[in-house]
């Protein structure tokens, strides 16, 4: 939708709401309508964004699926090559491997800092998510909070240029 649609759309609170999970940052986005073009709103966003509070970090942070279900896991990290099925059973192990510990250390992650791992997932492989999620896991938690933050504000971004033509 173009930014005209989206400034005369009865939803805007849903579209928004969305994007980032918190009330406060889109009630605060509501505020700032109508936007003059996609940028105008991602600036805006951007500005909201980094105006809110911990607690508001943590609402977001709610609306995101927890890594841990396998089956969600698998999915998403799939096998897509054509490669042969001796070649692919192989790979396939590794992978149920590296879900596997993925899924145990998120656990431990929102034990540790009482929420689930916040990163920008979009392109990573299932590696590379556990590779990150093991570089955070001794964060001290003001640390992690920081970096959580930041990339829901990735992730808020993305949705909002998906959003917006």
């Amino acid at each position: 939708m173009n930014i005209e649609t989206f400034n005369h759309s009865n939803e805007q609170y849903d579209l928004l709401k969305t994007t980032c999970g918190s009330e406060s940052w889109v009630n605060s986005m509501l505020e700032k309508k109508p936007f003059e073009s996609k940028s105008h709103l991602i600036e805006l966003a951007k500005s909201c964004w980094y105006n809110t509070i911990e607690a508001d970090w943590m609402e977001a942070f709610l609306y995101h699926p927890e890594i841990g279900d396998m089956d969600s896991l698998r999915e998403k990290y799939a096998q897509s090559k054509n490669i042969s099925s001796s070649e692919q059973s192989g790979v396939n192990e590794a992978d149920e491997r590296v879900l596997l510990e993925l899924a145990s250390q998120n656990r431990a992650y929102k034990d540790e800092f009482g929420f689930i791992f916040i990163v920008f997932a979009t392109g990573k492989s299932a590696k590379q998510m556990l590779d990150l999620l093991n570089s955070r896991i001794n964060n001290t938690k003001a640390q992690e909070m920081k970096i959580a933050m930041e990339e829901q504000w990735k992730i808020t971004k993305l949705r909002l240029d998906n959003l917006i033509d």
